[in-house]
């Protein structure tokens, strides 16, 4: 790991004691030797297990359910359809990384009228065993009218095509002539980000490259299924205990779905075996709670992997346009971007994301970039890591790469000579604070890796930019001190990266102790202040704001009682660097640790809670440099060297950073080599296990390597940045340059996968 530092940097001054050290993971003994709890550990008295029912059909009308057959069945406690969920009302519901109507909602988890994918699901068993709830299934009687699916978004989008949903239509923020006012129609939404005059800018442009291209749905590949056990008490109170990204956020889905109040529901999130936003939406919670209420007993659900391949969110495959003008100097002219992105069986595609993202790592005046919500017959998507950035970003990446060719210009003299820099302002208007843009493009051009030889036929070397918005959110934090001096922290955000130790080193840096003196716990929704989900790359920046702004509290409520045994007044006392002096008298300082030994007999425990609320949220930007090899005889495509350059503010824990930028960037060469949903004309994924969905393993990989950037985020009190997400914006397009380097022929769809390459390779063989 190699880090850039800015010189505003006090992490890389060294000025920092915690923040910016590697202590090893509080909860890290637990998670490899097996005490960790997950979803799938829960076990109590009378528990019953459930299985779905899911729809065999692409696109059908449910006709009838008759569920009399398996409800006679001995071991089976209960029965539902979607006639036992309660109606509600169709209003938004914000899911943090995506929105969603409620009546949507209700409908994913159990389908009402319509099965709109093949795994929709249509009815759910609870049983004395995981066999009779599965028995049970095949008792149950669905009689389907079987309709025309709609699997492109090509189809989707043909005047008269098969509607996925009767009523809907075009939610258009930028209404053309051609519009037709409440015609129904697959495209729930158009939006669109436009500035300056988009002809002058290419009438005045020396060159103008355009690219169609496509991408495929992807899953977010985390190990754990999907799984949500649920108590019903006869109080009128549901506890829940379930894998999620945001228990919170589950409270209120489970709210609004089953019709009673917050306040009669606790989630307790378990131990999490991975997300990525794929486990921000509930499919089910909701389930499990109403079997419980029919039961009278607590009910445990689990997805199999192909459940969680057929009926939970991947992300959108995308049909996409980019045009891009440049003049001589290579200064850019003008950029058009056309974006459709499957939304899947309901509204709510990241295709917003991804249009006020693409432009954002280059200066540009003049600018239109359209984006489409299309619904096909397929599962609803849910959000996955920087949600709709990486493909746009494979779009106009590429084109980028095309225009520097044309030009002649190295590509990272292109993009550093079009960079956007504090002040200027994003598609949306919002001008940009203190970025590392150029500092990232900077690391990259002055890096061994690009000035490294390629050492070989047949390889290349390819190079893109990514940036993410990130998000900031409320969080809260609690810090209770033991008498031994050691602090209890409790938040809301479920760590799946490493975010306990990330916060606590930031609360031990505040009270002057070592990251080892903090037990940090995550709170279920009873315990600990309203906290937004764990993603956005929000999680050490804003909750970490919180476990400050608490301890900030925490030595506040010491200082009294330091003024208490001295003898003079609060605001006479000083703290730093874990001690508290008296400002009258330097002779009367106390540790931080030993005055927490005194507590008791100064006026008794102190805790402290808090909560964030950031308004100056720092943005991310990623640059990702790749070498290939492609074989031209079976179009293997091997990477041979990866490097991973990003700007982090501050690194927290540099180690879990690290991890985080590793992470991304080997989905995101899974996603450029590999990964895809896989359908049949009748609308079955015939891919549906890790045996036929291809994701990268340690074989296929080297070693990442990774560049820590370092500019400080003037929004958080020690730099950081938000880290997890934008690591996976630029690797699809970083590949896809690469193996144009190599082969001389730019990939145009992904997977770029040794079918691909071998067709690629005939078409320019055919061309002469």
């Amino acid at each position: 790991m190699t880090t850039v530092s800015d010189s505003q940097s006090k992490g890389a001054a060294g000025k920092y004691k915690v923040v910016g050290t590697r202590p090893i993971r509080h909860d890290g003994l637990d998670k490899v030797t097996g005490r960790a709890k997950y979803g799938a550990d829960i076990q109590m008295a009378d528990l019953l297990q459930a299985k779905v029912l899911r729809s065999p059909h692409a696109h059908a009308r449910i006709k009838r359910i008759d569920t009399s057959k398996a409800q006679a069945l001995d071991g089976v406690m209960a029965v539902i359809t979607a006639a036992d969920m309660p109606v509600v009302e169709d209003r938004v519901a914000n899911l943090g990384e995506t929105v969603s109507s409620t009546f949507f909602l209700a409908d994913n988890c159990l389908a009402h009228a319509k099965a709109l994918y093949k795994g929709h699901a249509v009815a759910a068993v609870a049983a004395t065993s995981p066999h009779i709830a599965e028995e049970a299934l095949g008792l149950i009687e669905v009689e389907y009218e079987v309709l025309p699916a709609v699997m492109s978004m090509a189809d989707a989008m043909k005047e008269g095509a098969t509607l996925v949903h009767e009523n809907q239509t075009t939610n258009d923020a930028a209404p053309g002539p051609d519009a037709v006012a409440g015609a129904p129609s697959n495209i729930a939404a158009h939006l669109q980000f436009k500035g300056g005059d988009l002809d002058a800018g290419f009438g005045e442009a020396d060159v103008v490259v355009e690219r169609e291209l496509h991408t495929q749905m992807v899953h977010q590949g985390y190990i754990e299924p999907q799984t949500s056990t649920a108590h019903w008490s006869r109080d009128g109170h549901l506890t829940i205990w379930t894998s999620t990204q945001g228990p919170f956020g589950i409270r209120q889905q489970a709210s609004q779905l089953l019709l009673i109040p917050e306040s009669q529901i606790k989630v307790i999130p378990m131990e999490i075996g991975g997300g990525f936003g794929g486990k921000l939406g509930t499919y089910l919670d909701p389930i499990s709670a109403l079997l419980s209420k029919k039961a009278g007993r607590p009910v445990k659900t689990t997805m199999t992997r192909k459940d969680v391949f057929e009926g939970s969110g991947p992300t959108s495959g995308t049909d996409m346009r980019a045009k891009v003008g440049a003049r001589k100097d290579g200064r850019i002219t003008a950029i058009q971007v056309y974006l459709a992105y499957e939304a899947g069986a309901y509204p709510g595609s990241s295709v917003g994301a991804g249009a006020m993202t693409c432009l954002s790592s280059y200066k540009v005046e003049n600018f239109q970039i359209d984006g489409y919500d299309v619904v096909v017959n397929k599962p609803k998507t849910s959000a996955y890591r920087a949600p709709g950035a990486p493909a746009a970003a494979y779009a106009i990446e590429t084109v980028m790469d095309e225009v520097a060719e044309k030009l002649g210009m190295d590509p990272i003299d292109f993009r550093l000579k079009n960079a956007t820099k504090e002040g200027d302002r994003t598609v949306a208007g919002v001008p940009f604070p203190r970025i590392g843009c150029i500092e990232v493009e900077e690391a990259i051009k002055a890096s061994e890796h690009y000035n490294s030889p390629l050492g070989g036929p047949n390889r290349g070397r390819g190079v893109a930019m990514g940036w993410w918005f990130n998000a900031g959110m409320q969080s809260s934090a609690t810090i209770a001190v033991n008498g031994d001096g050691t602090i209890n922290l409790i938040t809301g955000s479920v760590d799946i990266g490493g975010s306990r130790a990330s916060i606590a080193m930031q609360a031990a840096e505040v009270l002057g102790i070592a990251a080892e003196d903090v037990n940090p716990s995550v709170g279920d929704t009873d315990s600990v202040g309203w906290t937004g989900l764990t993603g956005g790359s929000r999680t050490t920046f804003s909750t970490g704001i919180a476990a400050i702004e608490t301890a900030r509290s925490v030595i506040d409520l010491m200082k009294a009682r330091a003024a208490i045994i001295w003898e003079t007044q609060a605001e006479d006392v000083d703290f730093n660097d874990g001690v508290f002096v008296s400002s009258k008298n330097s002779e009367d300082k106390i540790s931080f640790k030993d005055l927490a030994g005194r507590l008791m007999t100064t006026g008794g425990p102190i805790s402290a809670s808090a909560a964030s609320n950031p308004a100056q949220v720092g943005s991310a930007f990623a640059g990702h440099l790749a070498d290939v090899e492609v074989d031209p005889e079976t179009g293997k495509v091997t990477v041979l060297r990866f490097t991973a350059f990003q700007d982090v503010g501050q690194a927290a824990h540099p180690s879990y950073v690290e991890g985080q930028m590793q992470g991304g960037a080997v989905q995101g060469i899974g996603w450029a080599l590999n990964e895809e949903y896989y359908y049949t004309d009748e609308g079955s994924m015939a891919n549906s296990s890790f045996l036929d969905y291809r994701m990268p393993t340690a074989l296929d990989l080297p070693m990442i390597e990774t560049v820590i950037i370092e500019v400080p985020n003037p929004g958080h009190p020690f730099g950081v940045r938000g880290v997890g997400e934008v690591a996976i914006v630029p690797p699809m397009a970083a590949v896809a340059n690469a193996i144009h380097s190599a082969i001389g022929q730019r990939m145009t769809e992904l997977p770029m996968n040794p079918g691909s390459i071998l067709t690629a390779l005939g078409a320019k063989k055919a061309a002469g």
